[in-house]
């Protein structure tokens, strides 16, 4: 006889809200209180309901997990990072969740080679283990900090210049408030009593190690405060020396890789404002470098040119797509020389500075890129144009990520950068800018008969309903694939933020692949892929432009028999969880299955709510539908909770975590609701000791990603077992 599986249900409980005139009847906004007993209970009979709804697939879902765990090189060793007299790492170990903090001492002054581990184990190799570096010290364990925790984050790490001290903070609950702790770097191991809770990340050392400099929260879970601590003194005695009233702005604080500043940078989503202090003076006053104006975000970097302190400033004040000049860091709002100008087709990300050189990251025809530039020991000689010194770095594949990481030092001859693609593993190079020669430290060990040659990737347009051409990007098993012939596809999209989702390498990925499943990434409006316009034609009052984006992917997918209806499985999250909302409502015949992660789906009842985490910030997202009519009209117009409605919906699978505090778990538990209000056959499942990033630990992580994989290959009718 077969068991009929019963939804649970969800007790209404109306509750009226009313802006603008207009009343809304919400039947499930009490699923909000987090501590009733009665949620708690809710949310974990859904997961029992979910975990009897894919039993099915629990085959399938041990299978990806051991083919996730079979790929990777569980015992390894990040490529070394010096910093002043060491070289810093991380290092994992089979059956280990976490990974273990290290550093060694460098030979010498002159020493730029990392310690590197066997030839074979830069490769890859599957029996090469990392060779024990001599003089290694281990600084932190992460595994013995989460022993007795659901759940670890470490936030904020740093050591002192002299080497002596480390502070580090972690997160057990996954709210995101992070508790700051000391300790000495020699051979007892000194915890001090220095103990600051309720941090936000991104605590820093100042160049003496006297004093560390940290961000608060406030009640809405945005860094407001930045405060500074003596090392060895109570935090009561801690100094506030920055305090943002305005409640669209988060704060942040750091070094310039010179050392030569403390930075204060307060920004909100279209504005930003920074602020410097003498390194020399942690006791000083920070000054303000460019005062704020509404819409203008800049970013800052110490450069020494000619012996002079000077800052190199990328900004958009006139300039849509960003432009670099320089200033004198004794006079920021004085002159102004130009380095980069505004390029229509070019939108220039940032700048990193050294003490020989400085590189450019920026985006041309949808891919990041790099360049590098020479600090003339003179400085820049007047009428000098950047095109005279800046190269940018070539690369071989039509479609790859690249960009500028790892690199800690001011005085470093060479610039580390990463490198990817859907099938080249994430490499690490270091370019040698003397020479140019660029020099190949590690790249990601992928266990097993992996053979890029057997991989495609490829880009493709789509035209959108307003003419727009949207890129999207594909890989594919090309002895699998024919792409004339419709195939079980994964659609992935986000559109939000300015985010850019970049071709990038992904193990799970492979056991998708290999079952002849294509992974597309459709680059909607809203995303930064195509430059600032691209994003600013899909915010606000423009937002639409991200979900018909979408749509008009799939449908040009399924135009040109690269897939079904019957095949095809859309994916996003957090904010593209509202993307995957809104087009369940407006295209669900398009899909077999949507897959929506940490979603945002409920977002005017969030954005409504300035009392909640984010949400002030958010307006210069999606506007301030609490003072603005038509914002308010416009939200609820796609609001994926606001507009579910009697409809051919396609199985949904919505995936959540208890104390994320960025997208609330009670909206997709109330989208999940009324969707089964509407006849739809949804499925929540919530992490109950997790944030926004989902759960805690590599082997946690694998697991729930070879949950989510299993549905989408059932729900794709994609081989479940592979070749």
């Amino acid at each position: 006889m077969e068991i009929v599986l019963t939804p649970p249900k969800t007790e209404k409980r109306p509750i009226e809200r009313e802006h603008h005139g207009d009343v809304v009847v919400d039947e499930y906004e009490w699923l909000r209180a987090k501590d009733d007993p009665a949620v708690v209970a809710h949310l974990h009979e859904e997961n029992a309901y979910t975990k009897a709804r894919t039993e099915h697939l629990a085959i399938l879902q041990e299978q990806l997990f051991e083919e996730i765990r079979a790929r990777t090189k569980e015992t390894d060793l990040s490529v070394p990072s010096r910093e002043g007299d060491w070289w810093y790492y991380s290092r994992t170990v089979e059956g280990l969740q976490y990974g273990i903090h290290c550093r060694a001492p460098i030979a010498g002054p002159d020493d730029w080679e990392p310690p590197v581990l066997p030839e074979a184990s830069a490769r890859g190799s599957a029996d090469a283990s990392p060779a024990a570096i001599s003089g290694e010290q281990v600084l932190l364990d992460d595994n013995l900090e989460a022993e007795g925790h659901e759940f670890y984050s470490l936030g904020s790490f740093d050591v002192t210049a002299d080497g002596s001290t480390m502070l580090y903070a972690t997160d057990v609950e996954g709210d995101e408030r992070y508790t700051i702790r000391l300790r000495a770097i020699d051979d007892t191991g000194r915890a001090y009593d220095d103990v600051i809770e309720g941090t936000a990340a991104g605590a820093v050392f100042d160049p003496t190690g006297r004093y560390l400099f940290y961000a608060t929260v406030d009640e809405s879970w945005r860094p407001d405060t930045i405060w500074r601590h003596e090392v060895g003194t109570p935090t009561a005695d801690d100094v506030s020396v920055f305090h943002e009233p305005d409640e669209r702005f988060w704060l942040g604080v750091g070094l310039t890789r010179s050392r030569r500043f403390l930075m204060i940078e307060a920004g909100s989503n279209v504005t930003s404002e920074t602020w410097l202090l003498d390194a020399d003076r942690p006791e000083g006053e920070f000054t303000v470098v460019w005062p704020r104006k509404e819409g203008v975000e800049y970013d800052v970097e110490h450069v020494v040119a000619g012996g002079r302190d000077r800052l190199l400033i990328v900004h958009n004040d006139g300039a849509v797509n960003f432009e670099l000049v320089s200033v004198a860091a004794s006079e920021p709002r004085g002159p102004r020389r130009m380095l980069l100008p505004h390029n229509p087709d070019v939108r220039l990300e940032g700048v990193d500075a050294f003490r020989d050189f400085v590189a450019v990251e920026y985006r041309r025809e949808g891919l990041p890129r790099v360049a590098i530039a020479k600090v003339p020991a003179a400085g820049i000689p007047e009428g000098a144009t950047p095109d005279d010194t800046l190269h940018e770095l070539p690369f071989d594949e039509a479609l790859f990520s690249v960009g500028v990481g790892g690199n800690p030092d001011w005085t470093q001859p060479t610039l580390r950068i990463g490198y990817s693609s859907f099938v080249t593993p994430s490499t690490v190079y270091d370019v040698v800018v003397a020479t140019g020669e660029r020099k190949l430290r590690k790249r990601q060990p992928v266990l097993g008969d992996y053979d890029a040659t057997r991989y495609a990737q490829r880009r493709e347009w789509a035209a959108a309903d307003d003419g727009t051409r949207i890129p999207i990007s594909l890989v594919y098993r090309h002895d699998l694939v024919d792409l004339g012939t419709p195939a079980p596809t994964l659609l992935y999209g986000y559109g939000s933020y300015e985010h850019a989702i970049d071709p990038a390498f992904g193990i799970p990925r492979l056991s998708l692949l290999d079952r002849g499943m294509i992974f597309a990434v459709a680059h909607v409006r809203g995303g930064g892929e195509m430059g600032r316009l691209w994003y600013e034609h899909g915010k606000k009052l423009e937002k639409r432009n991200t979900f018909t984006d979408f749509v008009a992917v799939a449908r040009h997918l399924i135009d040109e028999d690269v897939t079904a209806p019957d095949r095809l499985v859309a994916q996003g999250g957090s904010a593209g969880g509202l993307l995957m909302g809104a087009v369940a409502n407006m295209a669900p015949r398009f899909f077999s299955g949507i897959l929506a992660e940490v979603p945002f789906v409920d977002p005017l009842t969030s954005i409504l709510d300035p009392s909640l985490p984010l949400t002030v910030i958010e307006w210069d997202e999606w506007g301030n539908p609490l003072d603005d009519a038509e914002v308010y009209a416009y939200m609820k117009s796609y609001s994926p909770y606001e507009n579910v409605h009697a409809n051919h919906y396609p199985p949904i699978l919505a995936v959540t975590s208890l104390n994320d505090t960025r997208v609330l778990y009670v909206e997709p538990a109330k989208w999940v609701a009324r969707l089964r209000d509407a006849g739809a056959d949804p499925l929540l499942k919530t992490e109950m000791a997790a944030g926004h990033g989902g759960v805690s630990g590599r082997y946690s992580a694998w697991r729930e990603r070879a949950f989510a994989y299993a549905w989408v290959i059932d729900r794709a009718k994609a081989h479940p077992s592979g070749e």
